[in-house]
């Protein structure tokens, strides 16, 4: 049985709740069902078992928690449901929706995950339990423990199935599975799926409804969506520039890979940015201490993997960037997923290199539009664009008029200092506060009409004058492991955390080696060949 027509949106009423969840909708805000809310709820409630492909920020968790919430049983002895997550951020976010959900019905719901105490799971066991979300390995700990009985589950969902066969948990899956009750309803959640989930579904699901809520239907209005074309060994510098360009408040840039996500952290953190990583061989407490920091705005920008990614609760985010472009379009809904939630606006961007323009049409083919091409922006538009919205910032708040604290300090200062030096160390701080090196504002300006010279090439090395760096020290590294001649190497740009240097065209491939091997106080040289500035 299929069902992939589009839910029309009606009140939730109509969708035969009680009122006690009505009640708790509205106390959260939710006025009108999401499209994967309309077709799944009222299926959930005639008790079908459901298949439901739909991603994250699509509004499935309300989804299966209201059917949950609305066939408890009062007074019912041991656990009615079973939700499987395949990460404990997710498990801890779906346990909280639940919660809140279900306020009025005095729901009991427990979270149980790895990283967390056993003792304090099982001390949590010993009451009364309505609703068990978890992880598979730690739901198994508790059944061979006998600390966790299934005898009386209903209803088991499994949430994010494909990341928990991408995760290798499948086989925990049907482990558990093999001990709930053979009458019990199950719905599944999956971003896709692929044919192993398929095979899952055939074996432990009876008759399932299938609800397909497409791509084209998830890719809100409220994301606009840009793509970058940039070779790649420029792609670095070309994030470097859209992110001064852009000023994200918050952003998630996506790699393909774990090792990728280290060093792209570790090179924007070279550039003076805030940047975090957070893949799946980080430790738990790692990824805890980094999502702390991210929703804190200690971060700006978390590096993060697809797989690291999914059931993370990070409400706000401004942008997403592809840093490298997903291999699917459903991929791509999902990552594109994590900005413009909850009705408000986002953006995401796409890097993409010459040879992976096949994939961006297949992406455009699936969402159904073409995706607006963009340029790199040049150090003018950066410059230009960094005093814009440092002068919008300083207008709205003197329009705001709340200054009586800043003229007391201005005028205490106006004692002993000059009025343009403080107005200066004002700005000063409030570029730091948007998180851009002032250095690096400086050095963008500073060179923005200055072009190579022709025949010559711009080169970036992600080292400056805090490692201790002199343009000596470059023109001698360079003629040494080259034999490049000194008078051959052209200008020299030295900031804090980078430096330009120009150097013949036909000689920067053997440079950029030379350089990468030689090293500089016994720390490597990254090296990155320029970023074509349209004119």
């Amino acid at each position: 049985m299929t069902m992939t027509r589009p839910a029309q949106p009606s009140a939730f009423a109509a969708l035969g709740l009680s009122q006690p969840l009505l009640e708790a909708l509205r106390d959260v805000g939710f006025e009108q069902p999401m499209p994967v809310q309309g077709e799944t709820i009222p299926v959930l409630l005639a008790g079908h078992d459901a298949i439901v492909q739909a991603h994250t920020g699509t509004g499935k968790t309300a989804a299966f928690a209201l059917p949950i919430l609305q066939c408890l049983e009062p007074d019912r002895q041991g656990p009615q449901a079973l939700v499987l997550a395949p990460t404990r951020e997710l498990a801890v976010q779906v346990a909280e929706t639940i919660h809140r959900l279900g306020r009025y019905l005095d729901a009991r719901v427990l979270a149980l995950y790895g990283g967390q105490p056993i003792e304090r799971q099982l001390r949590a066991l010993r009451h009364p339990v309505d609703i068990v979300v978890g992880t598979p390995g730690r739901i198994m700990d508790h059944l061979r423990r006998e600390t966790l009985r299934l005898d009386s589950v209903r209803m088991v969902v499994l949430d994010e199935a494909d990341e928990m066969l991408d995760m290798g948990f499948l086989e925990d899956v049907e482990w558990i599975l093999e001990r709930a009750p053979a009458d019990r309803q199950t719905a599944l959640f999956s971003a896709t799926i692929p044919q192993r989930i398929r095979q899952l579904a055939r074996r432990y699901l009876r008759n399932p409804v299938t609800i397909a809520i497409h791509p084209e239907r998830v890719t809100v209005p409220q994301i606009e969506q840009f793509v970058y074309e940039v070779a790649s060994s420029a792609k670095v510098e070309a994030l470097a520039r859209i992110l001064d360009y852009e000023a994200p408040a918050s952003a998630i840039v996506f790699v393909r890979t774990k090792s990728g996500a280290d060093e792209l952290a570790h090179r924007l953190q070279a550039l003076g940015y805030a940047a975090e990583a957070i893949h799946g061989d980080l430790s738990q407490a790692m990824r805890d201490r980094a999502m702390q920091r991210f929703r804190g705005g200690q971060v700006d920008l978390l590096v993060a993997t697809d797989v690291a990614a999914r059931g993370l609760d990070i409400p706000q985010v401004s942008h997403v960037i592809n840093f490298d472009i997903p291999g699917d379009p459903e991929s791509y809904v999902h990552r594109i997923g994590r900005t413009g939630r909850a009705g408000s606006t986002g953006i995401a961007i796409t890097l993409v290199e010459p040879r992976e323009r096949w994939l961006l049409r297949t992406i455009e083919r699936a969402v159904g539009k073409r995706l607006t091409a963009r340029r790199i922006p040049t150090r003018e538009e950066i410059v230009r664009r960094q005093r814009e919205l440092l002068g919008t910032s300083l207008l709205e708040l003197i329009e705001r008029g709340d200054l009586e604290t800043g003229r007391h300090i201005v005028n205490q200062l106006l004692s002993y200092h000059d009025a343009m030096d403080v107005a200066a160390a004002a700005v000063t701080l409030a570029l730091r506060e948007r998180g851009i090196e002032p250095g690096r504002l400086q050095m963008l300006e500073s060179v923005e009409e200055d072009r190579p010279e022709t025949g010559m090439v711009r080169l970036r090395l992600e080292l400056g004058r805090r490692d201790g760096l002199r343009p000596s020290d470059i023109v001698g590294m360079i003629a040494s492991t080259t034999g490049l001649s000194a008078r051959a190497i052209g200008q020299i740009e030295i900031a804090d955390r980078f430096t330009l240097v120009e150097v013949p065209v036909q000689a920067a491939d053997r440079v950029v080696a030379a350089l990468a091997r030689a090293g500089w106080r016994g720390r490597p040289i990254p090296v990155h060949a320029p970023v074509r500035e349209a004119r």
